[in-house]
């Protein structure tokens, strides 16, 4: 919501919500910058926060995500300012990090190992923005990614996942759903994206800003504006339409509509899982507790959301325990964020236990297993069948394979 225009595509909050409170940080940079980062964000946002600004006006800052990883910039110190970067006018940049992630995975990893191995062993291979980060601040402090952050955490007030938290009276209201109320929501708000003139800003922006980038294989989805969800999504139906058939471009265009109802569906979810690794299961002192409000019916808004809302948020500014329990997660002290192991089945390095698990009991793992259970029974009654005269095999321990 930061970039001018695109309000539909980017969900902007309408006109008539601005004017119930003043709001900040909308529709300020320029579609075209493509350097734009959470740094940029952070920056800006904690000076309008500051005793100089709205808590110099008696205010209280709400804010309002959208993006996680933006609020955790604001919560704690845990971003890293590297040498100062040229200017945000539109037009082509020097970005270092852009630079990096050009490189192959492999030479960008073995890069990082020689002057971090310490990070290089967190980070996964094939997680190229987060070596080319590593490696970027680097070459621009002169110091390894890893001492930074090891330096952030034994400042006081900090912990494990980072530094001291920045506002130590803040809390987090966090607004879930039902599985099945939440998509059937998202689902309607592509719908009601599409009714208010999603299709023709898309047209609009692609001919005016990306038709050729793709005409000389320029377009990037990964940075900027252009990493908004909705616009690789529609990018077959963009460039093909009025040189294909209406039937052909009736069905891209569907084919796109699916692609971002499913799509906006798997970033809620993550979300969610954001929220409970970083924002339940952070462990340490610094972590404001978590009010859960249940926003499953909407008809229940009022006594389920607003109302209990207020009465947590006014605790807290009179210096009242609120009536409402913070959401508690355990915190598996034993678990192992950096472990590394090998599938050979899936040939695929996973980092962490719980992802580790997750991948155990993943489509493709469990697809793969059975596959090599079929192959392996074929192989056992073929060697079966093979035998001569009366002898009998069996697996040593007398079972039969597993289905």
């Amino acid at each position: 919501q930061v970039y001018q225009g695109l309000d539909i595509i980017t969900n902007k909050v309408s006109p008539q919500e601005q004017r119930l409170c003043r709001h900040h940080m909308i529709s300020f940079v320029d579609p075209l910058v493509s350097n734009y980062t959470v740094v940029d964000f952070r920056d800006k946002a904690v000076a309008l926060i500051s005793f100089h600004n709205i808590f110099a006006r008696n205010k209280i800052p709400i804010v309002v995500g959208g993006t996680n990883y933006y609020i955790e910039s604001l919560l704690w110190k845990v971003l890293i300012n590297t040498k100062e970067k040229p200017s945000t006018a539109p037009g082509p940049v020097s970005d270092r990090k852009v630079e990096l992630e050009q490189l192959d995975s492999a030479e960008l990893h073995r890069r990082l190992s020689q002057v971090d191995p310490e990070m290089a062993a967190k980070l996964h291979p094939h997680d190229k923005r987060k070596v080319a980060r590593s490696l970027q601040v680097f070459e621009e402090t002169g110091i390894p990614h890893s001492e930074i952050l090891h330096q952030q955490q034994e400042e006081e007030g900090g912990g494990p996942l980072g530094g001291p938290l920045k506002y130590p009276h803040s809390c987090i209201l966090w607004l879930h759903a039902d599985q099945a109320a939440l998509d059937a929501r998202l689902e309607k708000r592509v719908d009601d994206m599409l009714a208010a003139g999603l299709l023709e800003e898309l047209r609009d922006f692609h001919r005016r800003y990306n038709q050729e980038k793709v005409a000389e294989n320029r377009q990037d989805y990964q940075h900027g504006i252009f990493q908004s969800i909705g616009f690789k999504e529609f990018h077959e139906y963009l460039i093909s339409e009025g040189n294909c058939s209406p039937d052909t471009s009736a069905v891209l265009l569907q084919k796109g509509i699916q692609a971002l109802k499913q799509v906006t569906k798997r970033y809620a979810r993550r979300q969610n899982k954001w929220v409970r690794n970083r924002f339940l299961k952070r462990p340490g002192p610094n972590v404001p507790p978590v009010y859960g409000l249940e926003v499953s019916d909407l008809m229940r808004w009022e006594e389920d959301v607003l109302k209990p809302a207020l009465e947590i948020v006014e605790s807290f500014i009179q210096g009242r325990e609120p009536p409402a329990e913070p959401v508690k997660m355990e915190h598996d002290v034993t678990e192992n964020k950096r472990s590394h192991r090998v599938c050979e089945l899936c040939d695929r390095l996973i980092i962490g236990d719980r992802e580790w698990a997750a991948h155990t009991r993943s489509k493709s793992h469990l697809h793969h297993l059975k596959k090599r259970r079929k192959l392996e029974a074929a192989s056992r009654a073929s060697g079966t069948a093979g035998d001569s005269g009366d002898t009998e095999t069996s697996d040593e321990d007398g079972s039969l394979p597993l289905p």
